[in-house]
């Protein structure tokens, strides 16, 4: 095994590393700096020493006086390099934490990004070195038997091959089994504070259908923190009555048609097709429904609304998006089916009004439910859709052909007289159309859920060009390699930053129900009021 740097590759490896350090979407915590830097320090170093071994194959005896220079060139240009970098990433990320109120930079984060960094270059490194010294021990022993050339490419497959299967069966499944087990665990667990309702009213409460211990850790607190009518009451200043709420968890039921029906029989027992407002709402992966959304439409509504949700997942929503997209297709499909087909057969006169809500993967299930925005339009008085991942159908169709001279960020379809987009929610109570929007999308412009896309490997994002959105740094430019490492890992801290922010849409929600669903009477004045009140809020953990 080489035990030497090459100089190609060490001289790529500081270049990724100090590009590493330039600033993202989000401000990220010392560990995941320390991690992507020695990513995209391995990427280089892998570029680097790939470029390296073509130019010794064209150039078999390159000068050594050049090398050595070189290399003592960069023996001083790289430390200084990488410690003007550190140096200005820090001040970077300190400009960002500012701006989203968060903890400074302390000196100590600086260092220990360096260890993280040099930890992972390393591993990455000493992993891949090896893996180069099996596949020529392979080459050896083959070339006994067989022309050198059919055993370097044997040699190659066999690694190759190993490599995939100890990844796929030890690594990936062995992790995956891990977090499915701690999230199962978790999914038994009932927050603090959560207690089983006494109203009928409720899934799990008295004369369900739904057991209270079927229900699952977010089930029972969506069930258990409904706001009451005197809550309701004491905000709008008129009579309220208590909202319905129903949920189905995934141990309610065997399959996703069982629970869906199961989900129905709910609605009926409890007349939730008498309320004004009916609601479908799409979880999460873990099976979280955000308690903005649904107490921001009770209160709006003075709790005459019935509210429905059912788990297909107990799973973190990033692994879920990867693992469970034909689960949450699935769920949304057959429980949208089952709702809305007993609505639509109501007397259009004494039917209540529809309303549909998905958040991240939620938003996903939504949109291949429908399948069109017409679809979507048509079958329902207002859709809310928030923080969309980046390969939702409908969304990406809209945003590649909004309006000319709009950004992707904020962009205008067809005049916003059917969808509006907002980047910041206060947008919305000034209206751009003469007829209020079917369908509202919330996305933050430092959303990593919503701007993350494998293209980001080799093509410039279009939310990089032209007008940037109010939290995209102006510092942040896009590296071929680089930006795609930042923007993946920017998604494992996108919910650890304040409401408003990243995937986190806090109380402006109440502003996309209020631009589709309003009551009679209703003011932007009563929106800023309901936001102030569930900001006030304390949740359930």
């Amino acid at each position: 095994m080489r035990r030497t740097l090459g100089l190609t590759g060490t001289a790529l490896a500081v270049l990724f590393a100090c590009l590493a350090l330039t600033p993202s979407l989000l401000p990220r915590p010392w560990p995941l700096q320390g991690v992507a830097c020695g990513l995209t320090a391995a990427t280089g170093y892998a570029v680097g020493a790939t470029l390296g071994a073509l130019a010794r194959l064209a150039w078999r005896r390159p000068p050594l006086v050049p090398a050595r220079i070189a290399w003592r060139v960069l023996a001083v240009l790289g430390p200084i390099s990488l410690a003007v970098f550190l140096w200005l990433g820090a001040s970077w990320q300190q400009t960002l934490r500012q701006r989203l109120d968060m903890e400074p930079v302390r000196v100590h984060h600086v260092l220990g990004t360096v260890a993280v960094g040099l930890a992972t270059f390393g591993v990455l490194l000493g992993l891949a070195r090896g893996l180069r010294l099996i596949t020529r021990f392979l080459t050896q022993l083959l070339g006994r038997w067989i022309p050198r050339p059919i055993a370097v490419a044997a040699g190659c497959l066999v690694v190759a091959y190993a490599s995939v299967g100890i990844v796929q069966n030890f690594l990936v499944d062995g992790t995956f089994n891990v977090i499915s087990q701690a999230a199962s665990l978790t999914n038994g667990e009932t927050a603090p504070g959560v207690n089983r309702p006494l109203s009928g009213l409720r899934s799990g409460g008295t004369n369900s259908f739904v057991a209270w211990d079927a229900l699952g850790k977010q089930g029972r607190s969506f069930i258990g923190t409904a706001p009451t009518r005197q809550q309701i009451t004491a905000f709008t200043g008129a009579p309220a009555v208590d909202p319905i709420r129903v949920y189905v968890g995934l141990d309610s039921a065997s399959t996703a048609h069982e629970r869906a029906q199961l989900a129905l029989r709910e609605l009926d027992r409890t007349n939730a097709f008498t309320r004004a407002v009916l609601g479908i709402v799409i979880a999460t992966g873990t099976g979280w429904v955000d308690e903005n959304v649904t107490d921001a439409l009770e209160y709006m509504h003075g709790g005459d609304t019935a509210l429905v949700s059912m788990q297909y997942s107990y799973l973190p929503s990033w692994l879920s998006f990867v693992v469970d997209q034909e689960k949450v297709r699935q769920t949304t499909r057959e429980l949208v089916e089952a709702v809305h087909d007993r609505w639509a057969a109501m007397p259009e006169q004494t039917r209540p009004k529809l309303v549909v809500f998905g958040e991240s993967l939620g938003a996903y299930g939504i949109e291949s439910a429908y399948g069109s925005l017409d679809a979507l339009a048509a079958g329902t008085d207002g859709a809310l859709l928030v923080g969309p991942p980046f390969a939702n159908p409908i969304w990406g169709d809209l945003v590649r052909h909004r309006d000319p001279g709009t950004p992707v960020w904020d962009p205008v379809y067809r005049d916003g007289s059917v969808v509006r987009f907002a980047d910041e929610a206060e947008e919305l109570r000034t209206p751009i159309a003469p007829v209020r929007p079917k369908v509202v999308y919330l996305q933050n412009s430092s959303d990593p859920v919503v701007w993350f896309s494998p293209e980001l490997l080799i093509r410039p994002p279009a939310w990089l060009h032209g007008p940037r959105g109010p939290d995209v740094p102006e510092r942040m430019r896009w590296y071929p390699g680089i930006t795609f490492w930042q923007t993946m890992l920017d998604l494992a801290f996108a919910n650890e930053v304040p409401p408003g922010h990243g995937h986190l849409y806090g109380s402006g929600v109440a502003d996309g129900w209020a631009a589709l669903v309003p009551p009679d009477g209703w003011t932007a004045d009563d929106t800023a009021r309901l936001r102030t009140l569930l900001d006030s809020i304390v949740r359930p953990e």
